[in-house]
């Protein structure tokens, strides 16, 4: 990864977010999901295989397409071929969406518009909103906006770094599979199964970093840093998911707050472990300080990412 198409990527993203008018990748991935699954259910008879299918094949054509396409324009010329990478990475990046279609639930919440408030979580949260109090509404806004601060920021940078932006794209071909078909419903329990184990194995360093980047940024956000590091030390493995709970530990102990409890999804009951402790509540005033620190922590993993990258450059690797 070059440190100046990872500085632009982190550039336009926090300029302007996901325009809905240009092309994006997920798009483009989520369609060849659904066109893949179900020829693979049909073709395979056997849905554990059809979803190793289904991930080998969506990230193998994700990646293949994205390296083709940046190797053509840097055939055509350097430049080219930079500015080419810098929006390819840009799309694998969501702090500025994050921050948008979370604020337009705080806003419509703190408005007194409680439906429209339920209805615009309901796009970027997997749990049922539709009898969802001001609380439960506000407690889903943090707790998606830590979750995705992790998955949506500083992964995405993680696996940039790393291996620029074809790996980038990789990265967001499992995650988009995750979101699709990575739900323990009895749909998608077996062809699911591949693409959620695998997300979260790429997610497993970048979750952890998370937590301690949040401990860090703590300070820069006006938030406890000592808090963060209690909370996510004793909290951290009170959640389902093997890794969600490390950046939603350190946010609520960082705000103050008591994360988990009841929630609902496709109709069914279901009780997280409470993370954190309820020194505050759950209001427009956490999801404010979520905000803040959901960006600091940007901050700090976008220097640590260029400065890696910097560091990274003289290292060559034989291409095949």
């Amino acid at each position: 990864m070059e440190p100046a198409v990872l500085f632009l990527a982190l550039v336009l993203d926090l300029a302007l977010g996901d325009p809905r008018r240009l092309p994006h990748p997920v798009v483009l991935i989520g369609r060849l999901i659904t066109l893949l699954e179900s020829g693979l259910r049909t073709a395979t008879g056997h849905e554990r295989a059809a979803g190793v299918a289904l991930l080998l094949l969506t990230v193998g054509a994700s990646a293949a397409a994205a390296w083709l396409a940046l190797r053509g324009l840097t055939a055509l010329h350097p430049l080219a071929g930079l500015l080419g990478a810098a929006y390819v990475s840009y799309t694998c990046l969501a702090a500025r969406s994050l921050h948008r279609e979370s604020a337009l639930v705080a806003d419509a919440l703190a408005a007194g518009d409680r439906e429209a408030a339920r209805r615009g979580l309901s796009h970027i949260v997997g749990r049922d909103t539709h009898d969802l109090g001001d609380a439960d509404i506000w407690r889903a806004l943090v707790e998606t906006v830590a979750e995705n601060t992790a998955d949506g920021i500083v992964s995405p940078l993680f696996w940039l770094t790393l291996g620029g932006p074809v790996a980038g794209v990789a990265f967001k071909a499992v995650s988009t599979l995750d979101s699709m078909v990575g739900y323990k419903s009895e749909r998608y329990l077996r062809l699911g199964w591949a693409s959620a184990r695998m997300d979260d194995l790429l997610n497993f360093l970048p979750a952890r970093l998370t937590a301690l980047l949040m401990v860090m940024a703590a300070p820069l956000a006006g938030l406890s840093w000592r808090n963060a590091a209690r909370i996510a030390l004793r909290d951290r493995r009170n959640h389902p998911s093997p890794n969600s709970g490390h950046p939603e530990a350190a946010a609520a102990g960082a705000l103050g707050v008591r994360l988990g409890g009841a929630a609902s999804y496709g109709g069914i009951p279901s009780w997280k472990e409470h993370i954190g402790d309820p020194l505050l509540p759950l209001d427009g005033r956490a999801y404010r300080s979520m905000i803040r620190l959901m960006y600091a922590t940007t901050l700090l993993m976008a220097a640590g990412s260029i400065a890696a990258a910097w560091a990274l450059k003289g290292l060559h690797v034989p291409q095949l």
